[in-house]
C-alpha cells in the first residue's frame, strides 16, 4: 500500500487522501491480507510499516515535498518484487517510473487535477480506480469506481441537535467557504467553519473579516476527537463547492452523523448525495438558502441509514477486494 506522505497515516487533524489510506490498510488486515504500507515513519497501522520520510512534509518546512515523495516512491519500487500488487494513492510520480515496478501496479486516482498530467497516466502501466464516475476523464481506461469508506463507528449520532450551520474542509475559493458565510448570514444562522487555511489571501480578504465568534466561528483543523460532535450537532454541514468535487469526504461524515448535506450540483455530489433523502443539491446561493428552510423536511435517522448502507468501510475494503482478484486474475 503506497501512501502519500503529506501528513501521517493516519492524519492527527487534515489528510484526506491518508486517512482514506489508513481505513482501507486496516480494513484489509482485519480481512487477513498481508499488507506493507509505506507512509511516514510516525504513522500508525496494524499492517508491517516501511518508512523513509520521518514525518509528514506539510508539517515540516524543512521538508521538501518533491525530494522526500521521489525517496518515498523509490523505496517502495525498489521492495516491489517482494509483493503481489502495488496500490498506489499517490498522484502522478509513480506512474512515472510504471515500467520500473516489479508487480502489478493499480493506482486510486483522489482527483484528477487536470489535463498536465495526463502523459504520466498514459504512459503508465497501471489500472486506475476512480472515487467517483464524475471525476474519471475520457481519455483513460478505469476498472473501477471505488466509493470511499469511513468507519461508522467514529460517528455516532449526537442525542443534541442545534441550528448551526458547518463547513468542513480547507478553507479555499474552491471549496466556496465565502459562499457559506453569505448563505448563513442569509438564512439567519450561525456558521461554524473547521479547516486548514489553504488559500491565505482569500482567507484573510473574504473570510476572516466576518469570523465575530458569534455568528460565524473559526475552529481551525479539527481532528478525529472532535469532528463527529461538530459535525453531529449542526443542523446542516455546507459544501457551495465552486469546482468538480472529485468525492467529498467530510459529506459522508456528515450523513454518517445523521446531519444532512446541502451541496452545489456539481462533481461528485450527485452521486454522493440522495437528494431529498440525506440533503439537498442547489446551483445558487439562493438555492441554498431556500434549503436551509427546508432542513426539517428531512429525517436524520434515515440520514444516517442510508450513509451507513452506502459508505460503510466494510464496503469500500469489498470493492478494492474485487479490484485486486480482477488484477490478479
Amino acid at each position: 500500500m503506497l501512501g502519500p506522505i503529506a501528513w501521517r497515516t493516519p492524519p492527527r487533524h487534515y489528510g484526506p487522501w491518508e486517512r482514506v489510506t489508513s481505513l482501507l490498510t486496516e480494513g484489509l488486515v482485519r480481512r487477513g491480507v498481508d499488507v506493507t504500507l509505506f507512509a511516514t515513519a510516525d504513522s500508525l497501522t496494524s499492517a508491517r510499516l516501511e518508512a523513509v520520510a520521518p514525518h509528514g512534509y506539510e508539517e515540516d518546512d524543512r521538508l521538501d515535498g518533491r525530494v522526500w515523495e521521489a525517496l518515498h516512491v523509490g523505496r517502495a519500487m525498489e521492495l516491489s518484487g517482494a509483493f503481489d500488487l502495488v496500490h498506489s494513492h499517490l498522484d502522478w510520480l509513480p506512474l512515472a517510473f510504471a515500467g520500473s515496478w516489479h508487480a502489478p501496479l493499480v493506482t486510486t486516482i483522489h482527483g484528477f487535477s487536470g489535463p498536465a498530467i495526463l502523459p504520466a497516466y498514459r504512459r503508465a502501466s497501471s489500472a486506475f480506480v476512480s472515487i467517483s464516475d464524475a471525476d474519471r476523464t475520457p481519455e483513460l481506461e478505469y476498472i473501477a469506481t471505488v466509493y470511499h469508506g469511513i468507519d461508522m463507528a467514529e460517528f455516532e449520532a449526537v442525542p443534541v441537535v442545534g441550528d448551526d450551520l458547518v463547513v468542513f474542509g480547507r478553507i479555499h475559493p474552491d471549496k466556496g467557504t465565502a459562499d457559506a458565510i453569505e448563505i448563513a448570514r442569509r438564512a439567519g444562522r450561525r456558521l461554524v467553519l473547521c479547516g486548514i487555511v489553504q488559500d491565505d489571501a482569500y482567507f484573510s480578504e473574504q473570510v476572516e473579516p466576518f469570523i465575530d465568534g458569534e455568528r460565524v466561528i473559526y475552529r481551525g483543523s479539527v481532528g478525529p476527537a472532535d469532528r463527529a460532535d461538530l459535525l453531529g450537532s449542526a443542523s446542516a454541514l455546507l459544501h457551495p463547492i465552486h469546482f468538480d468535487e472529485p468525492f467529498g469526504l467530510s459529506v459522508i461524515e456528515a450523513m454518517a452523523c445523521g446531519t444532512p448535506v446541502i451541496a452545489y450540483r456539481r462533481g461528485s455530489m450527485p452521486e454522493v448525495v440522495d437528494e431529498g433523502v440525506t440533503g439537498f443539491l442547489v446551483d445558487d446561493l439562493d438555492g441554498a438558502v431556500g434549503a436551509v428552510a427546508r432542513l426539517r423536511e428531512l429525517d436524520r435517522g434515515r440520514v444516517r441509514e442510508r450513509a451507513r448502507g452506502r459508505f460503510d468501510v466494510e464496503r469500500m475494503v469489498d470493492d478494492y477486494l474485487r479490484v485486486y482478484e480482477t488484477l490478479l486474475a
